[in-house]
């Protein structure tokens, strides 16, 4: 695929998820963290998305994630990955790229803030499946509504069974290999951003993926962090 390719296809994407946005905003609607009528996110779960980001170790990968992963804050991921709730975006943005921040801040002292150009912000991408059904890109989009340019260097590959209800093992087991580099990473720093960590396994295989490809991993950052065995009641197609 060229360039001019590339560009046509982001462009695409960036329409998208503005029709999406404008489409959530014009409909009547609940607040998806609670069901109150005529908010799309009211006070109370608003506040709850004002998290402080903090560290968790999966394997010996650091992942900065910005929020724990309770009913309300599960509630509103689900809602904006697979119910078109694109309304809770800006919330969830801000979330992320303080997670992003803290991330690059650890790092290294030479990583000082998100738009250091020699760190990657390299997205964990979506199956064929949940992409067929969104037709957007979450954590691409929460990346950008915070003015941060997400990279798509990793693709999925093979088939992957619905994380729900595996233990850790069967989770790391079901993900390992499913990932690839699209070209060699020689030389590149690289930051793996997804939207919601729980075993680490789909972040670990990322990681596998791009120090294959030569590249080198300098941490993690997600949205939230379960620190659950087993799902909330809500339930994505897209579980880690």
């Amino acid at each position: 695929m060229t360039d001019d390719r590339w560009g046509v296809r982001a462009g695409l994407d960036v329409v998208r998820d503005a029709l999406l946005e404008a489409w959530a905003v014009l409909m009547p609607t609940e607040c998806s963290g609670c069901g109150t009528p005529d908010l799309a996110l009211c006070a109370a779960c608003a506040d709850l998305l004002r998290g402080t980001p903090a560290p968790a170790g999966r394997d010996t990968l650091t992942i900065w994630s910005a929020l724990e992963y309770t009913d309300v804050v599960g509630r509103v991921l689900v809602a904006y990955k697979d119910g078109g709730r694109t309304d809770a975006a800006p919330a969830l943005a801000a979330a992320l790229a303080g997670a992003v921040a803290a991330a690059l801040a650890a790092a290294a002292p030479a990583v000082a803030a998100p738009g250091d150009a020699a760190v990657l912000l390299v997205t964990v991408p979506s199956s064929r499946r949940a992409w067929r059904a969104r037709g957007f890109h979450p954590v691409d989009l929460l990346l950008g509504r915070s003015g941060l340019r997400p990279v798509r260097l990793l693709r999925a590959q093979g088939r992957v069974a619905d994380q729900v209800g595996l233990g850790r093992e069967q989770r790391l087991d079901n993900r390992r290999g499913t990932l690839i580099a699209t070209r060699p990473l020689d030389g590149h720093r690289i930051l793996l951003v997804d939207d919601i960590v729980t075993t680490g396994a789909t972040l670990l295989d990322a990681r596998r993926a791009v120090l294959a490809a030569g590249g080198t991993v300098v941490g993690a950052a997600t949205v939230a962090e379960t620190r659950r065995h087993q799902p909330v009641d809500t339930r994505s197609r897209e579980t880690d």
